[in-house]
């Protein structure tokens, strides 16, 4: 997310500094400052000013920066420039409640023993410890995790301002995020989804004046199964469900692939709900699931066939 300099920068970073000021601060060359400086204004972490011939870096009002320097200032023993580099706040992104290496290592995608090395660096430091093989943070530092949270949404919403100034995050973690928005969105890395998606399955829905799309760098297409999962978080009601479920029943759909994805957006209850519905042809306490009569009805308007 943020390379040690970047970190270091943010972190002595006075409003008013010149990139001079900043490399004799730091011990580093202006050129290696400079660079380090336009990364993080391309970033929206700080902006430059001009005095004259200088160049003057002012840090922006985000909470990231600002939650980041409040806690540099208090703990101006540790160095959290260090500390925070690789994959150290994505880790702390993740370590929201008490958590095994298992399931930080579940939720970030990473090797256990990617995990392992991070949460050492923290307990040596004293800023985890470990209850029942559960870490947690000790004393006030579970502001870390506030700090990598910040920082990951205002890069997110760096990322879709500068696509959509009017779109709206619905979901997030650390490296996606699912957004809604007025425009159509004709960048890297943004993939459409919601009900639009579903022409690509010859599943042709009225559509909304909205339009949907996830961010991720690791995504080439999004699935069937990522996209029952991005439906229900747009709008989880009993139109949204019949889509899903219609989309279930006419895609082939590995079902430990969408009971995966499904842990992934916390929507374990709703997924397990539409593949006992349509298992038990209908036989599920749920509100939000139509009648198995009236999908029966829904699925022939679509020409799909049911199991």
């Amino acid at each position: 997310m943020l390379r040690r300099i970047e970190l270091e920068v943010l972190a002595t970073v006075d409003r008013g500094d010149t990139i001079s000021e900043l490399a004799t601060k730091l011990d580093h060359s202006e050129s290696y400052l400079s660079r380090a400086v336009g990364d993080l204004v391309e970033k929206g972490l700080v902006y430059t000013e001009r005095d004259g011939r200088r160049k003057r870096v002012v840090p922006s009002d985000a909470r990231a920066v600002e939650r980041y320097q409040d806690l540099v200032r208090q703990h101006s023993h540790i160095d959290f420039p260090e500390l925070l580099t690789g994959k150290a706040l994505e880790v702390l992104y993740y370590l929201d409640q008490p958590r095994t290496v298992s399931e930080i290592a579940d939720r970030s995608d990473n090797y256990r023993n990617t995990v392992n090395r991070a949460l050492k660096r923290f307990r040596d430091r004293g800023l985890v410890g470990t209850v029942e093989g559960h870490y947690e943070f000790n004393a006030d530092f579970d502001r870390l995790h506030a700090v990598a949270r910040e920082l990951a949404h205002h890069l997110h919403r760096h990322r879709l301002e500068a696509v959509a100034p009017k779109g709206t995050i619905l979901w997030e973690d650390y490296d996606e995020f699912l957004a809604q928005t007025e425009t159509e969105i004709d960048a890297e890395a943004f993939h459409e989804t919601g009900l639009a998606r579903f022409a690509a399955f010859d599943l042709q829905f009225l559509l909304t004046g909205h339009r949907y799309y996830v961010y991720s760098e690791d995504l080439d297409v999004v699935s069937p199964a990522e996209l029952c999962c991005h439906t229900l978080l747009i709008d989880d009601d009993s139109r949204h469900r019949s889509y899903c479920l219609l989309l279930l029943s006419h895609v082939d759909v590995d079902e430990e692939d969408i009971r995966e994805q499904a842990a992934k957006y916390d929507l374990e209850n709703e997924i397990d709900a539409l593949l006992r519905y349509l298992e038990t042809h209908g036989e599920v306490a749920d509100d939000q699931l139509p009648e198995w009569d009236e999908f029966q009805e829904l699925a022939a308007d679509y020409e799909v066939r049911l199991a």
